[in-house]
């Protein structure tokens, strides 16, 4: 009996030892339970604000493109026939790409700012194997700069700084027996404070010395210390500025140093502006000296940290050009400033180059589509 009384108290804590054990099993599964209903609420929340954002950055997109449209299709556009009126004034922004190429026409007077990528590289960088445009620049200079006997005049050619996508073109037009540039404004190329990786990387002095040995080939005046008085041409009135080299910050892009162009006809202003951007506060210290303008080249192709918020505001265009393709090229911040600032955007690419004239009186006149199939078949694409 004794025994048979341990073992059914044995038997009993055994039990009493399931049952709790049982018992902190339903417990503990209870609480993982309400652990993985408050994950899954927590991670449904977040989907749902995810998706939220998605959707707003939608809408907000999707504005940002219709506002710019509907801007853009308040500017006057015109048939062109390029022929050489008196009294014409109009600045060519050249279909050349992802690269620069702006011709400067008035009264029959014409200028160079920048000449589009080449196609050329240092065999050590084959990260330079870009499409060249410098054969279609050169083409359509010839067809729509030159005199009864083809030649072409070019009373000043300027490069807004020494990258590539800017200058890279130059040697070839200037080397052109049928082109003459009669004067050169360069500012000099100071590679001892610019980054080292864009030194490692670019070409900055190859084709600075390219350009500067074609001047000197074909006997050009070369004005390195740019003055900043305006001057008169043709019609126009023009003034550069950031002439000056940046001594003050060392490691900078060379875009920092990009030459500004300003264009003045009968109260309208047009500003060039090659690769300039805020990295250095360049667009917070030029802006105020620029003030009010009506038709603008943006900085840098529309890339990040160009066109800031106060620098749009302060120059407030009608008109903005673009050297570049709208889709997935423009920064979508850059797009929504400049739909806010009430401006017309319009793309080399997209538009496949673009005319803006200067009536007389003031205003201004927009041609789309200016390039032609012969022009764009000379382009060179990138060595596979």
């Amino acid at each position: 009996m004794h025994t048979d009384w341990i073992e059914k108290g044995v038997i009993a804590d055994r039990m009493r030892s399931v049952r709790e054990r049982a018992t902190d099993c339903i417990h503990i599964t209870r609480e993982r339970k309400k652990t993985m209903t408050i994950k899954k609420k927590v991670l449904v929340s977040v989907c749902v604000i995810a998706a939220m954002l998605a959707a707003a950055l939608i809408v907000l997109f999707a504005g940002n493109a219709l506002l710019l449209r509907r801007n853009t299709q308040k500017v006057p556009i015109r048939s062109e026939d390029f022929s050489q009126k008196e009294g014409d004034d109009r600045i060519h922004f050249l279909n050349t790409g992802s690269s620069d190429a702006i011709l400067i026409e008035s009264n029959g007077h014409f200028a160079l700012v920048d000449a589009g990528e080449d196609s050329d590289y240092p065999a050590d960088r084959p990260n330079l194997n870009y499409t060249g445009y410098e054969q279609v620049v050169l083409q359509y200079l010839k067809d729509h700069a030159s005199d009864e006997n083809g030649k072409v005049t070019l009373d000043f050619v300027l490069a807004t700084h020494a990258h590539s996508d800017h200058m890279g073109g130059f040697d070839t037009v200037i080397s052109d027996p049928d082109v003459t540039v009669k004067r050169a404004y360069l500012k000099p190329y100071r590679p001892d404070n610019i980054r080292s990786k864009e030194k490692r990387q670019w070409d900055n002095q190859e084709v600075y010395d390219q350009m500067v040995q074609a001047l000197n080939a074909r006997g050009a005046e070369i004005v390195s210390d740019i003055p900043t008085d305006a001057f008169p041409f043709g019609d126009f009135t023009i003034r550069f500025l950031n002439t000056e080299i940046d001594t003050e910050h060392q490691g900078i892009d060379e875009n920092d140093n990009s030459v500004l162009t300003l264009l003045e006809k009968d109260g309208t202003r047009a500003l060039l502006t090659g690769d300039l951007n805020n990295l250095s506060g360049d667009e917070t210290r030029l802006g105020p000296e620029i003030g009010k303008i009506d038709l603008l080249k943006i900085g840098h192709h529309g890339y990040v940290f160009s066109s800031s918020r106060k620098f749009l505001n302060t120059l407030s265009p009608e008109v903005t050009v673009a050297t570049n393709r709208r889709s997935k090229m423009i920064y979508p911040t850059v797009k929504w400033r400049l739909a806010l600032t009430g401006s017309a955007l319009f793309t080399t690419v997209d538009y496949d180059g673009v005319i803006a004239a200067f009536p007389d009186g003031g205003g201004l006149v927009m041609t789309d589509h200016i390039m032609n199939e012969e022009e764009m078949a000379l382009t060179i694409p990138a060595q596979k």
